[in-house]
Formats: C-alpha cells, structure tokens, sequence
C-alpha cells in the first residue's frame, strides 16, 4: 500500500494535542453514581491515554484518574475522565478509530493512525469501531480527511494554553466529549 496522502500539519497537531495531556490528574466525582451517596479519596491510577510513535520509538502517554470509595455502597468509582467504558486509550482517540473505520478497513484505519503518529493496532480498531457503531460522532473535514470535533476541540484547547494558563482537566473532558451523542 502506498502512504497515505496527510499533511505532515496534521501529525503534528495530532502529536501536540495528546503529548499535552501527559501527567493531566482527573480527580473531581461528587456522588456516587450507583446509590447517590457521599464519596471518600481511595487512591490514583495511571492509566494509558495514548501511544504516540514518531517512527522510530513509542512513547506513553499516560494521566492520573483519582478513585473513589463510595461511603454507603462501599464501591469503587473513578473520577470523570476522558475514556469510554470498557477502552483502554483516550476517547478523541477511540473517535478518530470510529470516524475512519465508517470508511476504510480496519487495517487501513490502523496503517492511517501510525502515519498520524498514534499506535493501534487493526484489531483494536475493529473492536472500538464494532463495539460503538451506535455513536453520533461529529466531525470536521480537516485537511481533506474527517476528523472528530473531539481532537479538534482538544487541539484548540492546547494551542490557547500556555505556561501561565496550563490545561485544566475539566476543560480536556468538556472538549473530548462536547461533541459526543450518548
């Protein structure tokens, strides 16, 4: 297969927008979702966010989600992060595999992804695109390929942060999942 035709622009603003979230700590839950009551700090777990490849090495990137120990139900919650249920990478990631699985074979879908710099393999992609084929995903039409409004939103959250206006957590989950139809 040839290599596919995207703008190097595209790896980079793709690589930019999930290198930011490195070390991000997700850590608000009020009330516990199963019995409404009152939750307690349990601990925090490091959890995968994204695989980025630059051709030669992969790197992790990976964000903090605080757990939760619901003082009546005695459950386990996380905080509210960026992940669907039942993935294991970000979910403007899971969106993107969704978006160009609609339209090419998984294995294209995978070969796509590592041209973007990001590392899932077709079989992955299968599964996340099988598992949500019932999600509305908008997207945009960037650069003559569709994209989720999910990356772009995250891409411009990014792109206005800066040192003294680091990436809040609460605006990363409102910009992964404000375009997302339950």
């Amino acid at each position: 297969m040839k290599r596919p035709r995207i703008p190097p622009i595209l790896c980079d603003i793709v690589q930019t927008a999930f290198s930011a979230c490195q070390g991000i700590s997700f850590d608000r839950c009020s009330v516990c979702p199963y019995c409404g009551g009152p939750v307690t700090g349990y601990d925090k777990k490091k959890k995968q966010f994204a695989v980025l490849t630059d051709g030669q090495r992969n790197t992790t990137i990976f964000v903090l989600v605080k757990r939760f120990r619901c003082c009546n139900c005695k459950k386990i919650i996380s905080a509210d992060a960026p992940f669907y249920p039942k993935t294991r990478i970000g979910s403007p990631i899971v969106d993107l595999c969704i978006t160009l699985g609609q339209t090419m074979p998984f294995s294209r879908v995978s070969t796509y992804l590592d041209y973007l710099g990001i590392v899932v393999d077709r079989w992955t992609v299968r599964k996340y695109t099988l598992n949500n084929q019932h999600r509305t995903i908008a997207t945009a039409d960037l650069f003559g390929m569709k994209v989720p409004l999910s990356l772009v939103s995250l891409t411009l959250l990014v792109a206005s942060s800066n040192e003294k206006n680091p990436l809040d957590p609460q605006e990363v989950l409102a910009a992964c999942f404000k375009h997302y139809d339950k």
